[in-house]
C-alpha cells in the first residue's frame, strides 16, 4: 500500500479520518497468552528484546488478532541506557535494576559510541516486522520509539522503578550541571537511535516522557520540552517527513505548552487528560492521541463502551489517533480489546 493511503500515517499528518485510526500501547505483552508463550521460550526479558525472531513475532501478534492501524516495535524504553554501557538486568517482581549514575564518573563510563553497534539486533527486528506487515498487514503503520530524556535518566539515576524517583529530581535541583551534561548525552543518543530505526523501516516515530508530570512547572520546560523539542530538530533535519509522537504523562494543563514547543505533530494525552478540554486548548493542527484508561478495558462491557464513545465524540472532527492513556495492563481479558475496536471501528 502506499505510503500516504495508511489510515494512521494520515491521520498523524494532520487529517481528521472517521472512524479514527487506532493502536494500543502496550498492546503487545502480558495479556495475551501467545506472547506468554513466547516470553518463557526467551528466557529474560533483555534476550526477548533482542532476539530479532521472537521480538518481530510479539510485536505483530496485536495486529493478527486486532488489525490495528500502528504496530509499535517491541522493546523497551532501557534499551538505551542498556546500549550506553549501564548494567541494565529486570527482576522478577521488582522490574529493572540498573546501576545507578549519580556522579561523573558515573556519566563518563558510558559509551555513546557503542549505541549503533549495540542496537542492531533492533534495529533487525524492526526491518522483520515492516517486511511481516507487508505480508500481513499492509495498511498498518509501523511505530519506532524512545523514552524521553527525562524519563529514561530517571530510571538511570534512581537505579530502579518507582513512583517519584526522588533521587533524579533531586539531582536535577542541587547538580543541574552534571544532570543537564545526561539529558545532553540522552539527547543526542536518542536522536541517533530513533534515526536508525527510522532507517531500518520504522514510518513514524514516538517519545515516552512516562514521568514528566513528576517535574515543577519551570522543571518540565527544561527537562522535557527542551530535550524533547532538541530531539525533534536533530530528527527533522535528516528526517523531515517522518511523523513524530510526544507523550507527557501527567502534564495537565502543560500539554498545550509542550504541543506548542516540542515540535512533534501529535501529543498524546494520559488518563486523567480531559478531551474536550485538550481538544479546545491544543491547536487544531496537531494530531491527539489518546487516552481511555485501561482499567476501562480490563472492566470492558457498558462502562467501556462508554468512556470510548464519550472519547470519539469529544474527538470529532479534528486530527485524532484513538489510544489508551497508558498501557494495556496484564489483566486485560483479550475479548475486551476485540470488543474495543469494534467500539471504534464504528465511530
Amino acid at each position: 500500500m502506499e505510503h500516504a493511503q495508511k489510515p494512521l500515517l494520515r491521520a498523524l499528518s494532520g487529517e481528521a479520518l472517521w472512524p479514527p485510526p487506532f493502536w494500543l500501547m502496550r498492546q503487545a505483552g502480558r495479556y495475551l497468552p501467545e506472547y506468554r508463550e513466547l516470553r518463557a521460550q526467551a528466557g529474560d526479558f533483555i534476550s526477548l528484546c533482542t532476539t530479532p525472531e521472537l521480538a518481530a513475532e510479539v510485536t505483530l501478534q496485536p495486529i493478527r488478532r486486532y488489525g490495528m492501524d500502528g504496530a509499535i516495535l517491541f522493546s523497551d524504553i532501557l534499551m538505551l541506557p542498556w546500549a550506553l554501557g549501564q548494567e541494565l538486568r529486570y527482576a522478577e517482581g521488582e522490574g529493572p535494576l540498573l546501576a545507578p549514575i549519580r556522579d561523573a564518573a558515573g556519566l563518563s563510563a558510558l559509551r555513546p559510541d557503542m549505541v549503533r553497534p549495540n542496537i542492531a539486533p533492533i534495529l533487525e527486528t524492526v526491518a522483520r516486522v515492516r517486511a511481516g506487515l507487508a505480508a500481513e498487514a499492509p495498511r498498518t503503520t509501523l511505530i519506532g520509539f524512545a523514552g524521553s530524556p527525562f524519563t529514561v535518566a530517571c530510571y538511570m539515576v534512581d537505579g530502579k522503578g518507582g513512583k517519584d524517583f526522588a533521587e533524579t529530581r533531586r539531582l536535577a535541583y542541587v547538580d543541574p550541571l552534571l544532570f543537564g551534561k545526561l539529558i545532553r548525552l540522552l539527547v543526542d543518543s536518542t536522536v541517533e537511535y530513533l534515526l536508525a530505526q527510522a532507517e531500518a523501516g520504522a514510518e513514524a516515530l514516538m517519545l515516552f516522557d512516562s514521568w514528566a508530570g513528576l517535574l515543577s512547572p519551570a522543571q518540565f520546560r527544561r527537562w522535557s520540552i527542551e530535550p524533547a523539542a532538541a530531539i525533534v530538530r536533530g530528527i527533522r533535519k535528516a528526517r523531515p517527513d517522518i511523523p513524530l509522537i510526544g507523550f507527557p504523562r501527567l502534564a495537565g494543563p502543560l500539554i498545550v505548552e509542550y504541543a506548542d514547543r516540542a515540535g512533534v505533530g501529535t501529543v498524546a494525552m494520559d488518563t486523567g487528560m480531559d478531551p474536550r478540554w485538550a481538544a479546545a486548548q491544543v491547536a487544531p493542527g496537531v494530531t491527539l492521541q489518546g487516552n481511555l484508561d485501561p482499567q476501562a478495558v480490563v472492566a470492558g462491557g457498558a462502562a467501556m463502551e462508554a468512556e470510548a464513545r464519550s472519547i470519539l465524540a469529544a474527538m470529532r472532527g479534528r486530527p485524532f489517533v484513538f489510544n489508551l492513556g497508558h498501557g494495556i495492563v496484564p489483566p486485560t481479558p483479550p475479548e475486551h480489546v476485540a470488543a474495543l475496536a469494534r467500539v471504534i471501528r464504528t465511530g
